[in-house]
């Protein structure tokens, strides 16, 4: 009896809720990434800037502006992955005041209170996902680091030992692994807006459920909606941006 009380912490229902907001992350994940190889999204028209980027640099010898962006986009990346450690930091701490907290809670008569081992563990929960968030970052991170490598060994304009489709080979590899970076960053984010969608459970999982579908839709809106990816994709046919 024992053993089946602590197997069943949550309802049916919260089990529900759980395995939804898991599948909807997966779920938009896997069409974020096959969308971005159909059709013009957010990523897709930054890879090409990415190329047209590279092409660039090749061609200049001066290179001190490249690696300043190169180190700008490299800590934004560490920004959110110390933020993740302070937010599992937050966390951790705020298993000793699971009391007040659910005593805050049963003060809303609209808010259905949870159990104290229920509360600790969709807190366990939010720290998984902000570890992952925290991986996920600092892969970002070691992707820029390589990137800028790739930067610093790339030709010289002045090099004429080096063919123009070696440059143009090399021009689409800086670009591929820094995509592969920004992607690893888009991930990071994806998970900060997913745990936001997730704190609505403690509240309760209609409330969970709500903020899933909020945050789909804001994540869609920009990917593949927003002014800025329409103002971008314009860029793609301004003659400079190619």
């Amino acid at each position: 009896m024992l053993v089946e009380n602590q197997i069943l912490l949550i309802s049916h229902l919260d089990m529900i809720t759980l395995t939804a907001f898991f599948m909807t992350w997966i779920g938009y994940s896997i069409f974020a990434q096959y969308q971005s190889k159909h059709i013009d999204c957010l990523v897709s028209v930054l890879h090409q800037f990415r190329v047209a980027w590279m092409r660039r640099l090749l061609r200049r010898d001066n290179r001190v502006t490249d690696a300043s962006i190169m180190a700008n986009l490299e800590r934004s990346s560490l920004f959110f992955a110390s933020s993740s450690l302070l937010i599992i930091a937050g966390l951790f701490t705020a298993f000793s005041y699971s009391e007040k907290a659910l005593g805050i809670i049963a003060d809303f008569k609209l808010l259905t209170p949870n159990s104290q081992q229920e509360w600790e563990l969709k807190i366990i929960v939010l720290i998984l996902i902000f570890t992952y968030a925290f991986f996920t970052f600092t892969w970002s991170v070691r992707q820029y680091n390589f990137c800028s490598v790739l930067v610093g060994s790339s030709p010289l304009d002045t090099d004429e030992s080096v063919s123009e489709e070696e440059r143009e080979d090399y021009a689409q590899h800086m670009a591929k692994v820094c995509s592969l970076a920004a992607n690893q960053f888009n991930y990071g984010l994806r998970a900060f807006y997913f745990a936001m969608a997730f704190s609505g459970w403690f509240l309760g999982p209609y409330f969970c459920w709500a903020s899933i579908l909020i945050v789909v839709a804001i994540l869609y809106r920009r990917e593949f909606r927003s002014k800025t990816f329409k103002t971008l994709n314009k860029g793609l046919s301004v003659p400079h941006a190619t």
